[in-house]
């Protein structure tokens, strides 16, 4: 099968979504691979170093596209990219249809069979999804603390205190993958970290982080009480295929201290607070109710060489299923979002009537 790696164009991002070492392992099974130049480049990985093992390089969309039958990439098509792809393309990336209702009728326009990596699921696990809420949840924290400074518009407050200094709050909303980072992230620098999960389980695993560490269940009244004492807050809710609900209301956010943080992780499903508003890194923050708020939808693009070298090694074993046995099997079948211009997935089909 042929395999096109376009340039991501989805402003300031950089990443790629397979590297020169897992390409190899495709070429090597005799699927020839085009890659649209400098598809690499912004990951660390110059044309030269896929070449190297097969790869031809191309030097526009319009002739990758035209090449290739599965394309592989990492964030979701933007509308310049809709007049490349036909109905017999098979696509394979990160495509949050809940949040985006005019990417998913463009996408069933074209008439085109499209696999979303986060809703990929295997043993009630998101192996795509997670490394990238692995990088979300860690940068999350490190942006936010950044916030924080005077400077830029925070309240001035270092994150982990210092001697003779009070350390500042965190209040984290789901701990999964990305709240589960952001809440060792917080830990490790010395800050008072709150996380609220619905599962039992997961509130233990955060309580078993350190002394500075709680896990507590969502109530609604626990949560306000919460983010009133806040200087950070991380939203990292996740239904998996679906549009985020709104865990933080307004009200919740008018009651927070002036100059606190907000970062939205869930933000590229929605966002899981009511004053969200999608940006991206050329703006990435706006005041609202006082607080400085960051919802840039693909995070881990601060970091394009760490996430793709994570992005790479969970994705390859997938392509090279999708490769042998198309869209068959119970793995493939659920990150199945649309087929031949319908939607197929349940919870994003409910996602979008709604």
């Amino acid at each position: 099968m042929n395999i096109g790696i376009p340039v991501e164009i989805k402003p300031f991002e950089r990443r790629v979504a397979l590297l020169p070492a897992a390409v190899a392992e495709l070429t090597a099974l005799g699927h020839d691979v085009f890659l649209q130049a400098g598809a690499g480049v912004g990951s660390g990985y110059d044309d030269m170093a896929y070449t190297a093992v097969g790869v031809k390089i191309v030097n526009d969309a319009e002739t990758l596209y035209g090449e290739a039958e599965l394309i592989v990439k990492v964030k979701e098509p933007v509308a310049e990219e809709y007049t490349y792809l036909r109905a017999d393309h098979l696509l394979f990336s990160y495509l949050h249809l809940a949040a985006n209702p005019e990417l998913a009728k463009s996408l069933q326009n074209i008439g085109l069979t499209a696999l979303a990596f986060e809703t990929l699921m295997v043993d009630n696990s998101l192996p795509l999804l997670a490394p990238m809420s692995d990088v979300a949840g860690r940068v999350a924290v490190q942006t936010g603390a950044t916030l924080l400074y005077a400077t830029q518009g925070g309240e001035g407050l270092l994150l982990g205190g210092l001697p003779a200094a009070e350390r500042g709050n965190v209040v984290i909303i789901g701990a999964g993958n990305a709240g589960g980072n952001a809440a060792i992230v917080a830990k490790n620098l010395g800050a008072t970290v709150t996380v609220f999960d619905r599962q039992r389980k997961k509130q233990a695993q955060m309580r078993q982080l350190g002394e500075n560490v709680s896990g507590l269940y969502p109530y609604p009244d626990a949560v306000a009480a919460a983010l009133e004492q806040a200087d950070l807050v991380i939203g990292a809710v996740l239904v998996p295929g679906a549009r985020t609900p709104h865990v933080i209301s307004r009200d919740m956010v008018i009651g927070m201290k002036p100059g606190s943080v907000i970062v939205d992780i869930a933000v590229d499903q929605g966002g899981c607070v009511e004053t969200t508003k999608a940006t991206d890194y050329s703006a990435p923050t706006y005041i609202e109710e006082d607080v400085v708020h960051f919802a840039v939808t693909n995070i881990p693009a601060a970091v394009p060489r760490s996430a793709s070298q994570a992005l790479s090694a969970e994705l390859l074993p997938y392509v090279r299923l999708l490769l042998a046995e198309r869209v068959k099997g119970e793995a493939l079948a659920s990150a199945v979002n649309i087929e031949r211009g319908r939607i197929v997935h349940p919870v994003v089909a409910q996602s979008l009537r709604n």
